[in-house]
């Protein structure tokens, strides 16, 4: 079992510290390569979030992949430790930012600055299943989505998540062994 790594971009397989023993379950390499080969040049000059960052492994590899910066939120005191290691052993510069507060604080933050999001990635955990709908009711709500952002959201295979709310709509899904990622979007006008 190698260790994680960096996949592609100006930081391609250079290693990253990942949790020991730690109940936190980061998203698999093959999975994170998938989404990116999907993201493709979405990516590029992007402003990326990280929600539930962990390990910072998918923030991480949206900057090594061209984003134009990148935030992290995550409030867990190891796991921001971890991220802060991860980017300063990257050297990754001024294009990161790291929140150390829940995602709803961190997000309702990033809304006060005006920020529009491309793509917002979240991971939750597994079993706080009830955390997603509130997520996507937030995400719903709130005008962070840049017009032709994306949501992004990690989830168990056998969660089904709605296919369209107020304002989003899924637009795909990817499927690796029993996790599941579905996009969405914001609604076109009909």
């Amino acid at each position: 079992m190698h260790g994680m790594r960096v996949i592609s971009g100006k930081f391609g397989s250079r290693p990253l510290h990942k949790f020991k023993g730690m109940a936190i379950r980061p998203t698999s390499d093959r999975l994170r390569e998938t989404l990116f080969n999907v993201l493709g040049p979405l990516v590029v000059d992007s402003l990326f979030v990280d929600c539930f960052a962990g390990s910072g492994a998918v923030g991480i590899e949206a900057l090594s992949r061209g984003a134009r910066q990148v935030i992290l939120i995550e409030n867990d005191r190891k796991a921001t430790d971890l991220i802060r290691k991860n980017l300063e052993s990257l050297n990754a510069g001024n294009n990161v930012e790291l929140l150390s507060r829940d995602v709803i604080t961190g997000l309702n933050e990033l809304s006060k600055r005006r920020l529009l999001i491309d793509l917002l990635f979240f991971d939750p955990p597994y079993r706080e299943i009830a955390l997603y709908s509130r997520l996507l009711e937030f995400l719903d709500d709130s005008k962070l989505l840049a017009p032709e952002g994306r949501i992004i959201l990690e989830h168990p295979k056998k969660i089904e998540l709605p296919s369209h709310l107020v304002n989003l709509e899924k637009s795909r899904m990817l499927e690796q062994g029993d996790t599941a990622v579905t996009f969405y979007r914001l609604a076109k006008a009909a």
